[in-house]
């Protein structure tokens, strides 16, 4: 975030681009139930509910892209086909508007080298800044950063950072050739027009359609928040928020990152189950990395920051 390219640095593009086409399992119905409903609940917030009330479609449309997201995030572990192609079918157009389906899969996908969890460099999901780079950043820079670092921050300008820190990489790396990246926004674009002309035709103004695309970012922030910490160790980076609620379904069970994390293709209903089961070897393993619930979370760290901006264990001078 706000640094520039490191000698190590790998291309996100690159660095797990093999996805089988072909997955051993039957069809996942439950998963692929709830992108239907996911489907008809989008139509209805942009077509019916607008008439009733705008304020209604929005929260309705919000939640909406919110479950779509994470839809998406089953999609690119191998959900709900066994074949990978028809899987991204379903989501390869992206209601959610800002993010490329292709580039948020390579970049996650990158972001499961355990190893690398929090690098500032090769972790593409990073929020953490070379030390180095950090002591080189404008006073403001710095804190905007800082309010970034609490949840308040990161629901507020999060998304703005993100995707201003996103696009500059990958503008970056499409310049120096990198056709990987460049094709997944050239297949993004023509999507990014249907959605928007077909909203256009609806009653839901597209001003209120792109807030609601913005304020789903705000609420996925609240699972990306602290999903990773620095630790010396890799296997204790990755939280466990044992919340049941309604963001808890929202992100499909992705609060049990780290089982998650260890066990990437598990569907996400079958993730508090597993959890249940071994949580006394999950809770292990992450060094005791946990939450009770994401109320805790907003509790604890709604105004104040989880940690530092600067990356407290890495730095370039090492």
């Amino acid at each position: 975030m706000f640094q520039p390219a490191s000698p190590h640095h790998k291309s996100t593009s690159r660095a797990t681009r093999h996805v089988p086409s072909t997955r051993p399992f039957a069809v996942e119905w439950v998963t692929l139930l709830l992108m239907g409903l996911c489907f008809g609940f989008w139509f209805a917030a942009v077509w019916l509910l607008p008439g009733v009330s705008l304020f209604l479609s929005c929260v309705v449309l919000t939640l909406v892209l919110v479950l779509h997201a994470s839809l998406t995030h089953e999609v690119l572990h191998g959900h709900p086909f066994p074949s990978q192609w028809l899987s991204e079918g379903l989501v390869i157009i992206n209601p959610g508007l800002f993010v490329p389906y292709l580039r948020f899969r390579d970049t996650h996908l990158a972001h499961h080298q355990d190893a690398n969890l929090t690098d500032p460099y090769d972790d593409p999901e990073s929020n953490y800044v070379d030390p180095v780079v950090w002591r080189t950043l404008p006073c403001w820079v710095q804190l905007l950063l800082r309010f970034n670092n609490t949840l308040a921050g990161r629901m507020a300008i999060g998304p703005a950072v993100g995707m201003f820190v996103f696009v500059r990489a990958d503008i970056r790396v499409i310049r120096a050739g990198d056709r990987q990246v460049m094709f997944g926004w050239a297949l993004h674009v023509p999507g990014l027009c249907v959605v928007l002309y077909g909203v256009a035709l609806s009653p839901m103004p597209v001003w209120l359609y792109v807030s609601a695309a913005y304020f789903a970012l705000s609420v996925l922030k609240i699972r990306t928040f602290l999903e990773h910490q620095a630790h010396e160790k890799a296997r204790g980076r990755t939280v466990i928020i044992e919340d049941r609620g309604l963001l808890a379904f929202l992100f499909l069970n992705n609060n049990f990152h780290v089982v998650h994390h260890m066990h990437p293709r598990v569907p996400w209903y079958r993730l508090p189950a597993l959890y249940r089961a071994h949580s006394a070897r999950y809770l292990a393993c992450n060094e005791g990395y946990r939450y009770q619930s994401y109320a805790e979370v907003f509790a604890r760290h709604f105004w104040r920051a989880k940690d530092s901006v600067a990356h407290p264990l890495w730095s370039s001078d090492d």
